[in-house]
């Protein structure tokens, strides 16, 4: 089960179970040994009698909690018991790919590349922040908790047969700091260094001002062979199949089209705890397509066999067809417990004419979610307006006495506002042309000094207000072009612009867009994630998830602290003052999100007794049932 670290540079978003190895921090359970272990051949002195001060743990989590014991058999969301075989056809939402190396900024990667690499940790999808060892039996950390050292199994393989070292994990580390994508790199700054000191011992140091969450973002980075990039660049973009050690290999692929990945069944790691009952069909396979209606015929067709549906409309009028009424497909939905999706139309404020929050205030008023919600959505999603929405890092009310003492010394670079109630997303009357929100929008722009010029609005310099919309697919168009009808009866000129794959990545990563519908992945317990999104630093890295442009000390403040809180309230409250200092810029029009997972399924597949607390399980879980594919006389893949 290889759950490794990995950018998807189509969206280049970050993912709670992806790239920030989930917000998580630096703390584990203290389980101090009564009786040291003998020492292991190949580790003396490292894993002999535990220091003063030592603690040794077989996972990592965020304030030290851990749900499973050191002697757990199997994760309780799996069938231990799973039969292997079969194959799951997915479709990405990326319409095409053209490299396998999915760590470089460099290239579209493979969806999936996930499942060729394992890791040091891999994540519990039954908690929210827990990692469990997989290439490393054990952790140890110093006092100061500067220095861990792993344990790694002696019987950890590449797939061509060769040990797994730590000599690789310390190559792989360095590599990632010194030549992977900016956001990795920008993640492993504070990792000072990391060496092998035995084939099974690997030593990492950190610096003292480290973050909370570095620790496991490094524990969930993808492990590669030293020996195979010997002779090969490892920044490169390459449609050769990679070295893993996954569960999984690269199959059979056509650039753009599809790409299929096959279990292997000399998995070094079967049997495991951490991967007993997981990894269980013969074949994942991704099939691509370049439109969401097209995806969603093929999946009628059996093309591929499960969706998870995102689009309302076809969830509320799709499902008529016949596969669909004789029962050989199935729907079903499953609480979505984690931090929605934090997804909307960010704008660029590098761009001269988003450069005053009133402006940006001002364009929001004219989207009627009201409408749209009702129209085009069938009222199936909740409005989002905090960046932490649906969680008690959401700010609400006004400000605590400690939110108070986080933002007091900053009041001269925040809006008022920020000591006041926080910002919410404005609620139309559903006419979609709300009379007072477009007044409001009217009024905020004369207040920023636009003027009106032969029924166009002019910035204070002269400037027409125009920009356009940026996507790399048609699913917001629907959505979109209400909203720019009312953008025009305000003297705002703007327009939608859908590109392919490749000239969007290109575009986001040098910020040449106006604005771009994007989604921020935030965890239970934020982290490394909130430098990537919001800090200065990021805001001009080509390729950085800082779209927007945020570069405020005052934001910039709040997420150092908030990376470097020790305990769950300091957090909460750093969270809550964040938020408000964010949503009082006004960086975004905020969309909407889904509070259950929506997924249909060719009935072909046996599932645990029920699924994980924060996944769908779909991948990790479920397993191929021949007696179903018999039964409906299953012809598709």
């Amino acid at each position: 089960m290889a759950r490794s670290t990995i950018v998807d540079l189509t969206r280049i978003r970050l993912s709670r179970r992806s790239v920030i190895g989930a917000g998580a921090a630096a703390l584990v359970a203290p389980r101090v040994l009564a009786k040291p272990e003998t020492p292991p051949t190949g580790a003396p002195n490292r894993f002999g009698p535990l220091a003063q001060g030592e603690v040794e743990s077989h996972g990592l989590s965020t304030f030290g909690d851990l749900g499973e014991p050191a002697d757990f058999k199997y994760f309780g969301y799996v069938n231990p018991k799973a039969p292997k075989g079969g194959t799951l056809a997915l479709s990405p939402a990326s319409s095409t790919y053209d490299s396998f190396n999915a760590y470089v900024l460099r290239g579209n990667p493979a969806t999936g590349m996930t499942l060729v690499f394992d890791s040091l940790m891999n994540q519990s999808l039954d908690e929210r922040d827990a990692y469990y060892g997989l290439v490393a039996k054990k952790v140890r950390i110093s006092p100061d908790k500067l220095t861990y050292a792993f344990l790694l199994r002696k019987e950890a393989r590449f797939h061509d047969g060769s040990p797994l070292t730590a000599h690789d994990a310390a190559f792989s580390l360095n590599i990632l700091k010194s030549k992977g994508h900016p956001v990795i790199s920008q993640m492993l700054r504070d990792l000072e260094s990391a060496e092998a000191e035995a084939d099974d011992v690997l030593v990492l140091r950190f610096a003292p001002d480290r973050t909370r969450d570095l620790p496991l973002s490094v524990v969930g980075q993808p492990i590669f062979s030293r020996a195979y990039y010997k002779d090969r660049d490892f920044a490169a973009t390459t449609l050769e199949p990679p070295l893993g050690s996954g569960p999984y290999k690269v199959g059979a692929f056509e650039q753009g089209r599809y790409i299929a990945y096959h279990r292997n069944p000399d998995y070094w790691a079967k049997g495991l705890p951490i991967t007993t009952g997981q990894a269980n069909f013969d074949v994942v396979r991704f099939e691509y397509f370049g439109d969401s209606q097209v995806a969603f015929e093929a999946f009628k067709a059996g093309a591929f066999t499960e969706r998870e549906e995102n689009i309302a409309r076809v969830w509320a009028t799709g499902y008529d067809f016949p596969a669909f009424k004789d029962g050989r497909v199935k729907r079903t939905t499953t609480p979505n417990n984690n931090i929605p999706q934090i997804q909307g139309w960010f704008f660029n404020t590098r761009r001269k004419i988003f450069k005053d929050p009133r402006v940006r205030e001002a364009i929001g008023y004219a989207f009627d979610y009201e409408w749209t919600s009702r129209n085009l959505m069938y009222d199936a999603y909740k409005r989002i307006s905090s960046y932490f929405e649906n969680s008690e890092l959401e700010a609400k009310g006004l400000p605590s006495e400690q939110e108070k003492a986080l933002l007091e010394p900053y009041r001269a670079d925040l809006p008022a506002e920020v000591f006041g109630e926080p910002f919410v997303a404005p609620i139309s009357d559903g006419t979609g042309q709300d009379r007072v929100l477009l007044k409001k929008a009217n009024d905020l722009f004369v207040a920023a000094g636009c003027t009106r010029k032969d029924g166009v609005l002019c910035l204070p310099d002269g400037t027409p207000l125009e920009f356009e919309f940026l996507d790399n697919s048609n699913v917001f168009e629907r959505h979109t072009q209400p909203y720019i009808k009312n953008l025009k009866l305000l003297g705002v000129n703007a327009h939608i612009r859908v590109v392919d794959a490749a000239q969007y990545k290109q575009r986001l990563e040098n910020f040449d867009f106006d604005v771009v519908h994007d989604v921020l992945m935030m965890s239970w317990n934020p982290g490394e994630e909130l430098r990537a999104y919001f800090s200065s630093k990021t805001a001009n890295v080509p390729g950085s998830r800082n779209l927007p442009g945020v570069s405020n000390p005052a934001i910039d403040s709040l997420v150092e602290k908030a990376l470097q809180a020790q305990t769950r309230e300091e957090l909460v409250t750093c969270s809550r003052a964040l938020d408000r200092a964010l949503r009082a810029q006004r960086y975004w029009v905020p969309h909407w999100y889904n509070p259950v997972h929506r997924f249909a399924y060719w009935d072909l597949f046996g599932q645990p007794e029920r699924p994980p607390k924060f996944d769908t399980g779909v991948l990790w879980t479920w397993w191929w049932d021949e007696d179903k594919a018999k039964k409906i006389n299953f012809t598709g893949r």
